[in-house]
This record gives structure tokens, C-alpha cells and sequence, in this order.
């Protein structure tokens, strides 16, 4: 009797579910045409038709719902209207970039699922929406070149996720708010009228001159402009009460006194200082000034780490040679606002994040308290100059939210350093397995692996989508997680750095993510072994086991044959899992098909990255529509099977 009730009330959910996304998608159509009829009195739009994932702009789609709008260069006019706009609650990319939309930006309020939205060149004129601000899942912000005005609204600092401010070009006033953000990445506020000090915030100090330039009432030491205690513009402070300046007498004898005092204590505590330092630089082999001078003259790069007073490993990069220095080149164009320089490099301390094949990882850590990742190529007269370079020129400019950008390089002689971004939360690989691999990491609930398969593979999608391109290098190490734990790819494209005449292999763990056919490092890496490599990152989130981990021999001597074998004994066993983790086995059973897919033995067999995603993003949007709240089941797949029946030997 309670399966016969479960089975009806299963079924009327099912079709009251098909019911709701019906409505849905319907009045997507509506909400689109009616949008149409304000913005695109030319009918550039040519919009028909019953399924709206095909009309012109409309980029993707989630369960029937548009989820991608991007309309630019359409010489579309009028103005957004905002009730059409707002039933489009799947939105999570929306451009209107260069048309000539006017008015004020609409209240944004109800597209609580954006993470983009490009409006920049328009002639959108009005406020600032401040509407943003409820937007927890928005990202990327871009209003440049417009005609908006007044102030930035202090609530956008709310925005925690936020990576881009792109507001340049605009009629802005007023101060800059306090931007807190650790994930903000790109800021541009140049060619507006704001004034005041510059906000001293760790988000903000990383910024130079470009991002804030043409903005002539700005002052603070990222522009290199004093505000001397009080705002730039504003007059000064002057006694008319009695129509002429105070009276001065005693209080200018007191005030030499106490300036007299003042002064000469300030001048003891320096000249102390100074003798200090010289006594401390007399006992080291390269004095301050010698080491200023081979700073200017360095070819070669050292990370030194040395003993502090605390026990812990500190120091700093040193630099030694005798020719010609090179110069720290940034790779994109919103890069050249980063505020540091090859000094500010140079001077950092650095610590040792680890070693691997292509070179060594640090930490630096520099005087205006920014972090950088810094990785040292092992081999830098690989390859010559000018291929290093043109490799560079592509590779530097790739940029996307799931890849930890590569922000600048620097090449000398016998010398090259590629500037990532910091990432401070740490691995998957750490997520996964915990701080010791021997103690594991927690379980990971299934909308976490799948989250987490979408972003890998939207990113290694993305390199994918560059003809010639491979990761080349994709393990969990090598996945790092961004502010909001998202993952992103990095080390990146850098094999075709590597000597193939060096005769160093690569670490044993390393060869357990490498396809078959590419276990010899001579061999040219593919996109198939990529893939390859996905597969095994995927089933290292599913079982919880690491890559390269001593398997019980009767499974196979890697997780592809472990995995095997253990679905065989599954199936032949013939009994279900137990009672509550049905629904995770289910949801996850999908996954663990499209990696076991990508470890096909033959490089042939295996999918592309875009049919990979596409099956990810298929599977997460059918397990999220299937999914209840009580659904509290384990997030790794061997959980799911622990209770079938097997010798006590066998049992994971």
C-alpha cells in the first residue's frame, strides 16, 4: 500500500514538474518578444518558432529555460523594459554589448541567477543600479562607455563573488567605495569624475594608474598622487570671523618648541636606525647597494628561502649574473593594471610551494602585502626566445572564470618566470583527500562532484577549443579553488616547454594521470590524452582514492581497473545498495559512465571535452531537477557500494 502510494504520488510530481517547466519556457518565449518589441524596432531579431534555444542570441539553455542571452552589434535602440527582463530568471550571461540602447539600466533585482552582464557601449544614461547588490551569484560586471552618472553605490562591495568592475568611460561621481573583494580581478573606473582617496583595501592596492586615470579630484598612492590629509579640490580651512588670521604670540613659540623637540628626537631615532642596518648589512655578503645594482643588471633568478627568527622558511628572490636584464611582460590588456612591477617582483619574499617536472612553484609575497604565484621553468633554454614568446603571446591571453590566469612572464638569460594569480583556498587535491592522503579529505556531497566535473571540463573545454592547445598536465594538484570554490585549471599549455631531448622522467604519481599511449614523456600530448587525464581526475573525486594509491592487486594496478572491477562485482552480486543511498548512486552513476568513457584504453574511444560537457551539464540538470531535500546521501560513489557483499579482503 505505501509503494502504491509513493509510485502516485512519484507520478503527479513528475507531472506537475513537466507542468511547471512548460509555464516556464513559455513565458521565457513571452518575456523574450516582449523585449523584442522594445529594443529592436528594426526586427534585426528574427525570432520564431516553438523552441526558443534556437533563436539568434540565445547561447544556451538549462531544462528548456534561456540561460545565455547575448545580443551585441544588433544596432538594437529604445530602451530594456524591466518586467521582460526580469521574468528571464535563468539568466546567468546577459550582453547587450555595442548597440544604442538608452535610458536608465533597469533593476536587475530578479535575475538572481546572473553571473555576467556586458552592457558596455550603449548610451545607457541615469544611475548606477544599484540593484546589483542583491546579485549573490554575479561575477562579471561591465558598463563601460555609457553615460551613467552619480555615484557608485557603497552596496556594491556586497557583491562578494565579484571578478570584474568594468566602468570606464562614464559620467561617474564621488568617492570609490571600499571594494573588499578577494576575488576581484579586473577594475577599471578611468575617464570618469570620481574624487577623493583612493580606498588602501587589499582589493584594490593591486590596481595601478590605468584603472584609475582621467578621474582628475582622484588621490592615493596608487596613482602616485598625495592626498596630504585632506581630498583633492577641497578648500582650505581659513579663520574669517574676525576678518583677519588668528593671533599668533605665545602659540608660535610653543609650537617651535614642540617642533624643535620633536624633530630631534626623530633625528636620533633615524641616525640609531641607520647605524643599526649598516651593522646588520656588514656581516652579509651582498650589501643593500650591491644588491640594488644586481637587481638592475640580473639575468638569473634564485629563489632563496632562508631561516627566520620564528623557525618558519622566509626570503626572498635573488638575483646574480653579469648580462642583460630582461623585463616583466603582462600578457592581456586588462593585466597592464596590475599595480607591481619587476622591482616589486624582485623584493618579495618567497615561499616554496612545490617542485615538478616543468619547474618550481612559489608563493611571493610582496611589500604592498599583494600575493602572486610565481612558477620558475626548469628549463629555460627551452624553447629559443622568439618560439618561447609567440607561445606565450596565445597562451598568456587565455582567459576564463574555470583557469587560474597567467598574468605576466619574464625571460632572461638561462632565465623565465610565468606570474599566476594566488590562490589561497588551496587544491582539489587537498579538498579531496584532506592534508595527509593517509587521512582522507570529508566526503564530498553529489552536487559538489558535479559541480566541480562541470567546471573542470568547461575549462579544459575551453583550451580544447584553441586548435593545437592541451593542458597537458591535468591532475587534482592542479586544480585550484578560486574565492567562491569554484575550479580552476592551472600549469596549463606548459609542456611545449619542455626539452624533449631531457632524459628526466616524470614523478611516478604524475604517470598514473598520463594516458597510456603518452606514459613516455617523448611522446606528443593530444587533446585525447587530456581527456584521458579528465577521466582519472573524475574518478579520484568519486572514489576517493588517489591516482596513484597502492590498489589491492585483485583490482587492477590503477582506479580505471579498480573501478572495473569492482562495477563487476557489482553487477554480478545482483543485489541493490542499501536503503538511503539509492538516490546517490543514481545521480553519480552518470558521472562514473562519462569517466570511465574518457579512460578508454584506445584514444579513439574517448570523447571530446565539448561532448564530455554537454553529458556533464545534461546530468547535473537531471539530477537537480530529480533532487528533494532529504536527499542526504554520500557524495562518493564507492560510499554508495559499501554494503554489497564481498570478501572481507574486497571491501573498500
Amino acid at each position: 500500500m505505501v509503494d502504491k502510494r509513493y509510485n502516485f504520488y512519484s507520478v503527479v510530481f513528475l507531472i506537475a514538474s513537466f507542468i511547471v517547466v512548460g509555464l516556464s519556457v513559455n513565458d521565457d518565449i513571452e518575456a523574450l518578444l516582449a523585449l523584442k518589441s522594445s529594443i529592436d524596432p528594426l526586427n534585426s531579431l528574427k525570432w520564431s518558432g516553438g523552441n526558443v534555444c534556437n533563436w539568434d542570441g540565445v547561447k544556451e539553455c538549462l531544462r528548456g529555460r534561456v540561460t545565455k542571452l547575448v545580443l551585441e552589434h544588433l544596432s538594437l535602440s529604445g530602451t530594456l523594459d524591466e518586467r521582460s527582463l526580469n521574468r528571464l530568471d535563468q539568466l546567468r550571461v546577459l550582453s547587450f554589448k555595442n548597440n544604442s540602447l538608452s535610458g536608465q539600466i533597469p533593476n536587475l533585482s530578479g535575475l538572481a541567477n546572473l553571473k555576467a552582464i556586458f552592457l558596455n557601449e550603449n548610451n545607457f544614461s541615469g544611475e548606477f543600479p544599484g540593484s546589483i547588490a542583491v546579485l549573490h551569484r554575479l561575477k562579471v560586471v561591465v558598463f563601460s562607455q555609457n553615460q551613467i552618472s552619480g555615484e557608485i553605490p557603497g552596496s556594491v562591495v556586497n557583491v562578494r563573488r565579484l571578478y570584474v568592475l568594468y566602468v570606464q568611460d562614464n559620467l561617474l561621481t564621488g568617492p570609490i567605495p571600499g571594494f573588499n573583494q578577494t576575488g576581484l580581478r579586473f577594475f577599471n573606473v578611468s575617464n570618469n569624475q570620481l574624487s577623493g582617496e583612493i580606498p588602501v583595501t587589499p582589493a584594490l592596492v593591486r590596481f595601478n594608474l590605468s584603472s584609475f586615470s582621467g578621474n582628475v579630484n582622484l588621490c592615493g598612492d596608487q596613482i602616485g598622487t598625495p592626498c596630504n590629509g585632506s581630498l583633492i579640490g577641497a578648500p582650505r580651512s581659513i579663520n574669517v570671523s574676525s576678518g583677519h588670521e588668528p593671533k599668533r604670540g605665545k602659540n608660535k613659540k610653543i609650537v617651535w618648541v614642540v617642533v624643535g623637540s620633536v624633530g630631534g628626537v626623530l633625528l636620533l631615532g633615524i641616525l640609531i636606525g641607520l647605524l643599526v642596518f649598516c651593522m646588520k648589512k656588514r656581516g652579509k655578503n651582498e650589501p643593500r647597494e650591491d644588491r640594488s645594482k644586481a637587481i638592475g643588471q640580473a639575468v638569473a633568478v634564485a629563489p632563496v628561502v632562508e631561516e627566520n627568527e620564528g623557525g618558519g622558511k622566509g626570503g626572498g628572490f635573488s638575483w646574480e649574473g653579469d648580462g642583460g636584464m630582461g623585463s616583466l611582460v603582462f600578457c592581456g590588456p586588462g593585466d597592464q593594471e596590475m599595480n607591481y612591477s619587476l622591482e616589486d617582483l624582485l623584493k618579495a619574499s618567497a615561499e616554496t610551494l612545490g617542485r615538478g617536472t616543468m619547474g618550481s612553484t612559489y608563493k611571493a609575497v610582496m611589500e604592498s602585502g599583494y600575493i602572486v604565484t610565481v612558477k620558475r621553468l626548469k628549463d629555460a633554454r627551452y624553447p629559443r626566445v622568439e618560439e618561447f614568446q609567440r607561445q606565450m603571446a596565445v597562451v598568456g591571453k587565455l582567459r576564463h572564470p574555470n583557469l587560474v590566469p597567467i598574468r605576466a612572464y619574464f625571460q632572461a638569460k638561462e632565465e623565465r618566470l610565468l606570474v599566476f594569480d594566488y590562490f589561497p583556498n588551496g587544491s582539489l587535491f587537498s579538498l579531496i583527500h584532506g592534508s595527509r592522503t593517509s587521512s582522507g579529505g570529508k566526503p564530498l556531497h553529489w552536487t559538489s562532484c558535479l559541480k566541480i566535473a562541470e567546471d573542470l571540463a568547461t575549462g579544459l573545454n575551453y583550451i580544447h577549443q584553441n586548435p593545437g592547445l592541451t593542458h597537458g598536465n591535468l591532475k587534482s594538484s592542479n586544480v585550484l579553488l578560486g574565492s567562491d570554490f569554484e575550479s580552476c585549471l592551472t600549469d596549463y599549455c606548459l609542456t611545449t616547454f619542455r626539452n624533449p631531448d631531457s632524459t628526466e622522467e616524470s614523478s611516478a604519481s604524475a604517470l598514473f594521470y598520463r594516458a597510456p599511449e603518452c606514459r613516455d614523456t617523448r611522446r606528443l600530448l593530444t587533446q585525447q590524452a587530456d581527456v584521458y587525464s579528465f577521466g582519472i581526475v573524475l574518478l579520484e573525486l568519486l572514489t576517493g582514492k588517489t591516482a596513484f594509491q597502492d590498489i589491492v592487486q585483485e583490482h587492477g594496478s590503477d582506479i580505471p581497473s579498480w573501478v572495473r572491477s569492482v562495477r563487476e562485482e557489482e553487477t554480478e552480486s545482483g543485489d541493490d545498495p542499501a536503503s538511503g543511498n539509492e538516490g546517490s548512486e543514481e545521480k553519480l552513476a552518470a558521472l562514473l559512465n562519462i569517466a570511465m568513457a574518457c579512460v578508454a584504453l584506445a584514444p579513439d574511444n574517448r570523447p571530446g571535452m565539448r561532448e564530455v560537457l554537454k553529458m556533464i551539464k545534461d546530468a547535473r540538470a537531471e539530477a537537480q531537477g530529480s533532487s528533494n531535500s532529504s536527499d542526504h546521501s554520500p557524495g562518493r560513489w564507492s560510499d554508495t557500494v559499501q554494503s554489497l557483499p564481498r570478501d572481507d579482503h574486497l571491501s573498500i
